[in-house]
């Protein structure tokens, strides 16, 4: 591919939103049209992000109505939604009808919550809201790049952060068949899972040396979870989690406990991953445990294994805001463009953060 695809970014600037744009400013297959926002169309990207100043100096915001307009008929367009939950869905439909008009060949990432349920019902079950389009529902496949081989839709929903640490962690228990159905499950998440607006919970001085539980067995990325787990691993799923808020800005480490069948071995249970992450280049099975300083800013995830007798623990560990929403987005608006999945996205973590 010789011209590069217009690439968009709705609801440009939460953290989302700037990792999106970073990771998009060295894509050799995406060059960014548009960064959408409406609160501060027509400002500076780099006033917002100062870190992007070098990539996008000269370029500003654009407001949501506006930047359809610059793409010529015909072309192809990539777009990644970063807006909220509940107001991306909305966006999305007006962008598709908006993009049939004039023949644009698109593919739509969507890393808010609204497309990944399959269903209306489901969806108000989590969020106690109607969907703002319930008529795409069927065009969005979610799941993580790992677990789906080829996505029968055109768009892809992107499982949420915690979601996505726990998935990986789980689903090839499930597929092996080696432990029961049910799995309980803990996450530590940085203060930037929370999104850009303060909030008490996530404001400097509470979480510094601070670590707490929240919302116990009650999150709602557990029926997400459930139900991803279930389409990928082919057995309905009890999802017992936890989620805690750790003193750190970036990155979630998870850990799921299962009970096994029968005795497994550490290597057998090992072996069970390398198989099934043999072919993922974004996915390291290590001896021990994981680190967040090993992927914190990356692309990457790391699986570790233990066993005691009947018993069996993997722990996992990404970065929130890449391999849980911007880099798992761009890993898959590569694949539906039949680009190498990993265009992009080596970069190592920095480690000393």
């Amino acid at each position: 591919m010789t011209e590069k695809i217009h690439a968009v970014v709705l609801g440009a600037t939460g953290y989302v939103g700037g990792e999106l744009l970073r990771l998009l400013s060295n894509h050799p297959a995406f060059s960014v049209a548009a960064a959408v926002s409406e609160s501060r169309a027509g400002k500076p990207i780099a006033a917002t992000f100062g870190h992007l100043a070098p990539h996008y100096n000269a370029q500003t915001f654009t407001s949501h109505g506006d930047w359809l307009d610059m793409l010529e008929a015909g072309s192809n367009l990539a777009l990644f939604s970063a807006a909220p939950h509940g107001t991306s869905a909305p966006m999305i439909e007006i962008v598709l009808a908006a993009a049939a008009g004039k023949n644009l060949v698109v593919h739509v990432v969507d890393s808010s919550a609204d497309f990944r349920y399959a269903s209306q019902a489901d969806y108000k079950s989590v969020y106690a809201t109607e969907h703002g389009a319930p008529e795409l529902l069927g065009e969005f496949s979610c799941g993580v790049p790992e677990h789906i081989d080829t996505p029968a839709t055109a768009h892809i929903g992107h499982p949420g952060c915690f979601a996505t640490a726990v998935l990986l962690a789980t689903v090839p228990l499930l597929r092996s068949g080696l432990t029961a159905n049910e799995i309980f499950a803990t996450g530590t998440t940085g203060s930037t899972g929370s999104g850009r607006t303060p909030q008490p919970g996530t404001h400097h001085p509470e979480r510094h040396s601070n670590l707490y539980a929240y919302k116990p067995l009650a999150h709602r990325h557990a029926p997400e979870v459930a139900a991803l787990c279930e389409a990928a691993g082919g057995r309905a799923t009890t999802v017992n989690f936890i989620p805690h808020s750790g003193p750190f800005a970036r990155g979630i480490y998870a850990t799921v406990q299962a009970k096994a069948n029968e005795a497994v071995s550490p290597d057998e249970l090992r072996q069970v991953f390398a198989d099934a992450y043999a072919d993922a280049p974004f996915v390291r099975v290590v001896d021990g445990t994981p680190r967040l300083k090993n992927v914190v800013a990356s692309n990457y995830c790391e699986i570790g294994v233990a066993t005691s007798a009947d018993t069996v623990v993997i722990t996992s560990a990404i970065d929130n805001l890449v391999k849980g929403a911007a880099g798992g987005a761009v890993q898959w608006m590569n694949r539906l463009w039949e680009l190498p999945e990993t265009t992009g996205l080596t970069a190592a973590a920095p480690g000393w953060i």
